[in-house]
């Protein structure tokens, strides 16, 4: 027979967010570490999921940062939080053969490596130090872990994702809702992604370091935060308990560094030259195979360029050494 302590240390403890996410995600069978399975284009679709013309348009960017350097002997290219190397691997086959051959390319990730990636990527838990290149970082400041707080208190949660409100917000945590996101209601701390972002950066010596994310700034928070779960593709309940994606937008602005550039994904990706635009009419009787090609190409254009979806990500450009992007 158990005592009434036995009973009650079966009973999950509720915790705050930032534990929560950090066991749910990356803990011993989380979501993004346990083996097999699709990997995260099997839950949600990302722009490099939407197209290879995203993985191009990184590539030409790379090609920007190599002419800022001066050519250099290797280029590294660093994607933090890599997946299962898809973007690398676009990436590389995007890039001509000549300067595919000077890259050094990392995948920042904390599962296993998977079967079958190029083995010109190296597999690492961490950014390498003395990066010179472009270190790019999509989708993957959203599933930083992260406190949440309401009316000035942390809120706690249990592994059916039940809430209820804990401890008041102090110290470092108050600082930066005070500065970043002021006012009564829900907000997500951001504070842990500001830190995960500066160390990204100060592993770059030279180049460009780009975080790509589900974003908002300081004179628009949204008023009741964005907290959700993905599984399969669809949209669910934020769960703590491993088995669907956790992840909350990013206040890209207060990730900032000194020179950064905060854009659309809309506007660096038409700097890139990926463009919605249709193709002429008359293509149509004169090439019918090219035209379905550029048809197909604006299509996927566009997606990677809608307004009200991945058009409105937004893009932290953060130059180190170089000049800014866009110049």
């Amino acid at each position: 027979m158990r005592t009434q302590g036995e009973v009650a240390d079966t009973v999950p403890v509720p915790v705050r967010w930032r534990a929560a996410m950090e066991a749910a995600l990356y803990g011993p069978g989380g979501f993004y570490v346990r083996p097999g399975g699709p990997g995260p284009a099997g839950h949600f679709r990302t722009s490099v999921h939407a197209s290879a013309l995203y993985a191009g348009a990184v590539a030409r960017l790379l090609r920007w940062v190599d002419a800022e350097l001066g050519r250099p002997r290797e280029l590294d290219l660093v994607d933090v939080g890599a997946g299962r190397g898809e973007l690398l691997t676009g990436v590389l086959a995007a890039l001509p053969e000549q300067d595919a051959a000077r890259v050094r390319p990392y995948a920042v990730e904390r599962a296993a490596r998977p079967d079958g990636l190029d083995p010109r990527i190296r597999w690492v838990a961490e950014p390498p130090e003395g990066t010179t290149g472009l270190l790019f970082a999509n989708e993957w400041l959203d599933n930083v872990p992260l406190e949440i707080a309401e009316d000035g208190r942390y809120v706690l949660v249990a592994p059916d994702g039940t809430e209820s409100p804990g401890p008041v917000v102090d110290g470092p945590d108050r600082a930066w809702l005070e500065r970043w996101w002021p006012g009564a209601g829900r907000a997500e701390i951001g504070r842990a992604r500001d830190e995960a972002w500066a160390a990204a950066v100060r592993s770059v010596s030279r180049g460009l370091a780009v975080a790509v994310d589900y974003a908002h700034t300081r004179d628009a928070r949204p008023p009741y935060g964005t907290l959700t779960g993905f599984r399969g593709g669809r949209e669910v309940a934020p769960v703590p308990d491993g088995s669907c994606d956790v992840t909350a937008h990013v206040a890209l602005d207060a990730c900032a560094g000194p020179g950064a550039v905060l854009v659309s994904q809309r506007e660096a990706l038409d700097r890139l030259g990926v463009a919605g635009t249709r193709p002429p009419l008359a293509m149509a009787s004169a090439d019918p195979a090219a035209y379905v090609r550029a048809l197909a190409s604006a299509g996927e254009a566009a997606e990677l360029t809608a307004r009200g979806g991945l058009g409105d990500f937004g893009w932290l450009v953060q130059p180190v050494g170089v000049r800014s992007w866009p110049a």
